[in-house]
């Protein structure tokens, strides 16, 4: 399976055909290549970005599946088809267009977002620390400005532990949760008629994938994160409000930009072919 995997990588310096057939699983050994692919998503080449992040993606989604199937009974072509699914949803998220002005647009986006991300680090004497784009990037970038604060020592700083974190506090504080997160039916499933919330097992799961995996983190992450350590998290960012502010106490307005004792990190929608990304914001001089 992992020759498999390197030889499709060797042809993803010239344009692939999407018909080949993608890696399934990603195994406990495939480290070196999950390195590689990371480090072609800063290819000029936009064919050689959008297959490495779609190769990623597709490794990403099918672990997970794996994991959640262990000990699902359905028949092996219904789990089949589940994976299908995901891999086509990820396939359409991560691949550029063929359009060549469409492909041109969406660089050009990419550039003005670096423009404006670097206009606002220049005002509040900021420079962008580049995090790995692997999944856990928000609890790396966040990670990353607890020990500058003196939160965490460097030995603990982790992504691993802030997903251990984030998940515990978010299933002990479900009340404060739960209402946004995403219901696995209800409301937001076709003909339903129920209020859409998570039930407690459905919120178990969320955090276990929030702490075992490598599901991306958001918003509520980010609270429970600011909550549990008891610091304010800025998020420099391309459009408005340029700067997103998350607050221990959840007030969206209190203190200032320039505050001292704030995480800063920076959200980037175009900065990867893989998709969203944080980084962490170091000061450019040290007082």
């Amino acid at each position: 399976m992992a020759g498999s995997k390197k030889n499709k990588l060797k042809k993803s310096q010239s344009p692939l055909k999407t018909t080949e057939t993608p890696p399934q699983v990603l195994a406990h050994d495939d480290d070196d290549l999950m390195n590689v692919l990371f480090a072609q998503l800063d290819s000029r080449n936009p064919t050689v970005q959008a297959e490495s992040a779609t190769i990623i993606k597709e490794i990403q989604c099918d672990a997970q599946a794996n994991r959640m199937e262990g000990n699902n009974k359905q028949d092996a072509k219904a789990r089949f088809k589940a994976r299908q699914a995901r891999k086509a949803a990820a396939l359409a998220q991560t691949q550029l267009p063929d359009d060549p002005e469409q492909q041109a647009r969406l660089l050009e986006e990419a550039r003005e977002e670096a423009v404006a991300i670097a206009r606002i680090c220049d005002e509040l004497n900021l420079q962008i620390c580049e995090i790995n784009p692997d999944g856990h990037c928000l609890y790396s970038a966040i990670a990353d400005q607890l020990v500058l604060l003196g939160v965490l020592p460097p030995s603990h700083a982790t992504y691993s532990t802030l997903r251990t974190t984030a998940a515990d506090f978010i299933y002990s504080h479900p009340n404060d949760f739960i209402p946004f997160l995403p219901s696995v039916g209800g409301e937001d499933g076709q003909g339903s008629l129920d209020s859409g919330l998570m039930t407690p097992q459905q919120l178990g799961q969320y955090c276990t994938a929030v702490r075992d995996t490598a599901v991306w983190g958001g918003e509520p992450e980010i609270l429970a994160l600011s909550r549990a350590y008891n610091i304010p998290i800025h998020i420099v960012q391309a459009g408005r409000p340029p700067i997103v502010m998350h607050n221990p106490t959840g007030a969206a307005t209190e203190g200032s930009v320039f505050d001292q004792g704030v995480a800063r990190i920076s959200y980037h929608r175009r900065m990867y072919g893989l998709g969203e990304h944080y980084n962490s914001l170091r000061p450019k001089r040290i007082p």
